[in-house]
């Protein structure tokens, strides 16, 4: 068979364009960033280098960094455990339910509406006042007085309210991620396994749970860099509050950045936030390399 060689020139005219964008977009800022974080600056009058001193500042000065740090780390947390339940249900569904594609756009409805649309939704739901508050009124009804908060506004439990709606938020959209990786399943590798005697849940414990690890490392990533980067949802729904509470290190980059005008200390915040992603990934990919390894 003749395989059509294209000449490195012509692969380049293609693909330098688009890489130039893609370094102008994401490359420059980011050592932008960078340099940044070694200034005193307000953002319009002079700028004082001062080194490493934001990040000092950072990790030993700033009563809101770690407080902030943890928060974030939950939140990602938080954000995978629905991966595993969305591989179940993606099997079950494959199996046993014949318009699951309907039924996967339906659950998709909540990633494509504005993140805006949605924090105001869930600010209804937890209002706590019984005439505007679903959540508590709904405990009201069932005699569970006890049970009602202030649910945004108190800090021991305002974090846990938004890890809440952003499961909710992002399960459409690992659900479908899983789904799609479990229909490329060969059917004939179940047919096999039947003939072995391997049906049902035996069938997706040797065989859909393992060949689906590809896919379910590109939620677990995905999920986890996503929530280490969550502003928009929190910003909406809390600001950070209450008293620091719900602070990610996005909303405290924003804060200091476009509030405090501490812009300097802002793109330490931004550069750490940066690392921390990049580690983050090397390690998640390492562990399912040794995993897929396992398995394949």
């Amino acid at each position: 068979m003749n395989v059509l060689k294209v000449p490195a020139r012509t692969i380049a005219v293609f693909v330098l364009p688009c890489l130039l964008i893609y370094i102008g977009l994401v490359f420059v800022p980011i050592i932008v960033s960078v340099y940044d974080s070694t200034l005193e600056w307000d953002g319009i009058n002079a700028a004082k280098h001062i080194g490493i001193d934001n990040f000092k500042t950072m990790f030993a000065h700033d009563a809101h960094f770690w407080p902030a740090v943890r928060h974030t780390l939950m939140y990602a947390v938080f954000s995978m455990l629905e991966i595993p339940i969305c591989l179940f249900i993606a099997a079950l569904m494959n199996r046993y339910v014949k318009k699951a594609n309907t039924l996967v756009s339906l659950y998709f409805v909540p990633v494509v509406l504005s993140t805006v649309i949605i924090g105001q939704l869930w600010k209804t739901v937890y209002n706590p006042t019984e005439m505007g508050g679903m959540l508590n009124g709904i405990l009201n009804s069932l005699g569970l007085d006890s049970w009602t908060h202030n649910w945004l506004t108190e800090p021991k439990i305002a974090m846990y309210c938004l890890y809440i709606v952003s499961l909710w938020q992002y399960f459409g959209y690992h659900l479908l991620i899983q789904f799609t990786g479990v229909q490329n399943i060969p059917q004939e590798v179940y047919e096999a396994a039947k003939i072995d005697g391997a049906e049902g849940f035996k069938s997706d414990w040797y065989i859909t749970f393992p060949m689906a690890v590809p896919i379910f490392k590109i939620s677990i990533v995905l999920a986890f860099i996503g929530s280490l980067q969550s502003f928009d949802l929190v910003w909406v729904m809390t600001g950070g509050g209450p008293a620091h509470a719900t602070d990610t290190i996005a909303t405290l980059m924003y804060n200091s950045s476009f509030t405090s005008y501490q812009y300097g200390y802002g793109s330490a915040l931004a550069t750490f936030l940066v690392v921390l992603c990049l580690v983050v990934t090397v390690i998640i990919n390492a562990v399912f390399k040794k995993v897929e390894e396992k398995y394949s």
